[in-house]
């Protein structure tokens, strides 16, 4: 594996602040399995999506949803309905990002490996 600043592309500078960059949007204990579930289900209301992770407070899954729909990740559809209700779609530019939480999530599974034997 190449060190971070070999790059003829970018240097090391640019590529720091592009992994500042990433790591700041996919921070926080939250936007991974936000994306994750938009992943697997498709599009989800916010309901939902709260149910399905367990332990989110309203409160924080608007404020990352806010941030994922800002970094372009998400999209927040109102739909006409009675009652009005909101629903959350992955973009094509968070699809692009699989390779990376499946990356994040193999590490996840090998560590979770390495404790346990120890």
């Amino acid at each position: 594996m190449l060190p971070v600043c070999t790059n003829n592309t970018y240097s090391c500078k640019e590529r720091k602040l592009a992994l500042h960059d990433a790591m700041d949007i996919l921070g926080g204990k939250w936007k991974v399995n936000i994306l994750l579930q938009l992943l697997h289900y498709g599009s989800l209301r916010f309901k939902d999506l709260q149910e399905n992770l367990a332990g989110i407070t309203p409160k924080v899954l608007t404020k990352d949803l806010q941030e994922l729909e800002m970094n372009l990740l998400v999209t927040r559809t109102v739909n006409k309905t009675k009652p009005v209700t909101v629903s959350y779609t992955l973009t094509a530019h968070a699809h692009s990002m699989w390779d990376v939480i499946n990356g994040i999530l193999e590490f996840g599974i090998l560590h979770r490996k390495v404790i346990k034997e120890q």
